[in-house]
């Protein structure tokens, strides 16, 4: 259990390290768009807990960068089964 919320943590951590990089101001720490990376930069770092479950330095890391990029992945993944729906 312990691992499982090491790997939320870093998770998110990641996505909070995204947000307070891309924020110009303390209005875009506030929008939707940045409160949503959070919430999925910690759903990422759970499901790479579930995906791996060794609990080791180099998991942990990659959680770490699963929620800084969780979210571009997750939009681009989206937007390419959109494009192929489509046409």
């Amino acid at each position: 259990m312990l691992g499982i919320l090491q790997f939320v943590l870093l998770g998110f951590l990641g996505a909070v390290c995204f947000v307070l990089i891309k924020a110009e101001g303390w209005a875009d720490l506030k929008k939707f768009n940045m409160i949503r990376r959070l919430i999925i930069g910690g759903v990422v770092g759970y499901l790479y807990s579930v995906l791996y479950s060794d609990y080791s330095f180099p998991n942990f890391v990659m959680s770490f960068v699963a929620g800084y990029f969780g979210v571009d992945f997750i939009e681009a993944i989206v937007l390419k089964f959109r494009k192929e729906n489509s046409s």
